[in-house]
């Protein structure tokens, strides 16, 4: 299962209002990559699943996640902290056994 975080949710509905789509939905996922060997990638996304895809819904937020990513981020917590450095999503993922100072990318 995959969380947000109430100031998460509100951000990703923020979003989702911009586009003027209303079939959208987050898009969670991993890519081989960063300083620690795996990177977190959120978009926006049509909220029909593709195959192999779970999917969560959140106080109105579909979550999408195929079930490669799945088996890293299991459990994950995606916050949104909005300030003037360093703002943005950020990740608490039980899985990772080490984290970039960032916190963009991990290793499990």
């Amino acid at each position: 299962m995959i969380t947000l975080t109430p100031t998460a949710t509100e951000q990703v509905k923020q979003l989702i209002a911009k586009e003027q789509k209303p079939n959208l939905g987050l898009r969670v996922g991993i890519k081989g990559g960063g300083c620690s060997g795996m990177t977190y990638v959120l978009a926006l996304d049509e909220a029909t699943p593709k195959q192999y895809d779970e999917v969560f819904e959140q106080d109105g937020v579909k979550i999408l996640i195929d079930a490669k990513s799945h088996l890293y981020l299991n459990g994950l917590t995606v916050d949104y902290k909005n300030s003037l450095v360093g703002g943005g999503f950020e990740f608490q993922n039980p899985n990772a056994k080490k984290s970039c100072g960032c916190g963009t990318s991990f290793s499990a």
